[in-house]
C-alpha cells in the first residue's frame, strides 16, 4: 500500500492486491494484475475503495494531475466527487 496523498479532509492510498513477493514461485501462467485505490474522507470517517474501471478512472486522474499540478484545492474538489460513494466505515487507519 502506497500512500498518495493525504490532508486533514482526505487520504488517498494506491493498494497493489497482488504485488509480488520474494517467496513467490515463478509461473508460466498469465496473472491478472490487481489494484485499487481507497479514498478516506477525514470528516466523516468513511471510505471508498475503487476497482476495476473506477481504479483505471482514478488512475488517469492522478497522471493527469502529474502533468498539470494542480491545486490543494482541486485535488480536494475532485476526492469530494467521491465522497457519495463512501459507505464503509473507517475501522482502522
Amino acid at each position: 500500500m502506497n500512500l498518495l496523498y493525504e490532508s486533514d479532509t482526505f487520504a488517498v492510498m494506491h493498494v497493489l492486491a497482488n504485488a509480488p513477493s520474494e517467496a513467490a514461485p515463478n509461473s508460466s501462467q498469465p496473472v491478472l494484475e490487481r489494484h485499487g485505490f481507497e479514498i478516506v474522507d477525514k470528516r466523516s470517517g468513511k471510505e471508498v475503495y475503487l476497482d476495476g474501471s473506477w481504479a483505471e478512472m482514478f488512475q488517469q486522474q492522478i497522471q493527469a494531475w502529474q502533468q498539470q499540478t494542480p491545486t490543494q484545492e482541486e485535488v480536494e474538489d475532485t476526492l469530494e466527487g467521491y465522497t457519495g460513494l463512501a459507505q464503509q466505515p473507517v475501522v482502522v487507519h
